[in-house]
């Protein structure tokens, strides 16, 4: 199972700024023709052999290793990345009449369409003997893409509590209890499931990528004192990579874990506006861009927003767009699907007393 190769190859990528950056330029163009998508992807990377060995020459560190690229139309240089380090976003190329569908740890997953042996952020660094990472690229056409019909659910927690009773609160569903979060999560870890970037989703959106049957995002909003005291450590243990939406205002501190992602839940517009709604659909464009880009700064990413509260409309998207967000996740139930609208994204809740059975339901 994908899970457990995560155990022993990886641990999640950070949150901002990954440990690893793999900074992939393009090598010359191929001079031969692509063949037919779905084809096998060759065992061999289509940079120069010398290449690899010349990178992790001149870095001269013997953690460092050469990750290389090879499939069917790639033509990628070898990248420097370092044994134990968290795999950075990786390349998603382009194939005129093809879909791409990922980098495998060999010719034979790539070709099987593999997904435990399937590599991106929530996996960590490990070379072979040489010091090497060789990927290998997987191709389908748009129409066995289509066929597939993946939805992807982003999940949504709030708050977590011990007990299993709950708690006397009139925002009771929110909290949910900590004993449920390990099963959902030891579910997820334990299935194999893919775990995509946000960079993979919109890729998947645009029907640039396909994504396996079995993919996830885990999301919590608020970053309340008990997603740090009762779920991280349960991230931690299954390995499972997760989003928090950080109201930046209330918090600055990095991420308390190399499983989480910390992006925003805007800067200072968790609060009510004029008419009493968020404001998200009270204030300009302008001023939602100004404070997304302040929450941006402190954070250090801006790629995907969650709404306050789930209040949105166009002016709200405008906002979002100006201050260079692609994405935003509403609290409108649904998987997200390709074409999907990028700046209004459905996710599913998870209440308070969902257990694993109805947990299952939910994902599948």
């Amino acid at each position: 199972m994908r899970a457990s190769r995560r155990r022993l190859l990886a641990l999640p990528v950070v949150a901002a700024a990954a440990v690893l950056v793999l900074s992939c330029a393009p090598s010359a163009p191929s001079s031969s023709s692509p063949s037919a998508p779905g084809a096998s992807a060759p065992s061999s990377p289509t940079a120069a052999p010398d290449a690899a060995a010349a990178l992790l020459e001149e870095a001269g560190d013997p953690a460092a290793c050469a990750v290389t690229f090879a499939g069917e139309g790639i033509a990628l240089d070898p990248v420097l990345a370092t044994e134990g380090a968290h795999v950075a976003e990786l390349p998603l190329p382009e194939r005129e009449g093809a879909v791409f569908a990922g980098w495998y740890l060999d010719a034979e997953a790539a070709a099987a369409l593999d997904v435990t042996q399937r590599v991106n952020i929530a996996d960590v660094v490990s070379c072979d003997e040489d010091r090497r990472l060789p990927l290998h690229a997987a191709w389908t056409t748009p129409e066995e893409t289509a066929a597939a019909d993946v939805g992807v659910p982003i999940l949504m927690y709030h708050q977590f509590t011990a007990d299993p009773a709950g708690v006397d609160d009139p925002l009771r569903l929110n909290w949910a209890y900590a004993g449920d979060f390990e099963q959902h999560m030891a579910y997820l870890a334990d299935e194999g499931y893919y775990l995509p970037s946000w960079r993979e989703l919109s890729a998947f959106i645009d029907g640039r990528l396909r994504l396996p049957e079995r993919s996830v995002i885990v999301t919590d909003d608020d970053a309340h004192a008990s997603w740090f005291d009762l779920a991280v450590p349960v991230l931690d243990e299954h390995g499972v990579l997760a989003t928090s939406f950080v109201i930046t205002k209330w918090r600055s501190e990095p991420t308390p874990s190399p499983y989480v992602l910390q992006r925003s839940h805007t800067h200072d517009m968790h609060d009510p506006g004029a008419d009493g709604r968020g404001r998200m659909v009270n204030w300009t464009p302008e001023e939602i861009a100004a404070d997304l880009r302040t929450s941006a700064d402190i954070l250090g990413a801006a790629e995907v927003v969650a709404y306050p509260f789930g209040h949105y409309d166009e002016r709200s998207k405008q906002g979002v767009a100006d201050a260079g967000f692609e994405m935003a996740v509403t609290i409108e139930p649904g998987f997200v699907r390709p074409g999907a609208d990028k700046l209004a994204l459905p996710r599913v809740r998870i209440d308070y007393g969902m257990g694993l059975e109805a947990f299952i339901d939910a994902v599948s």
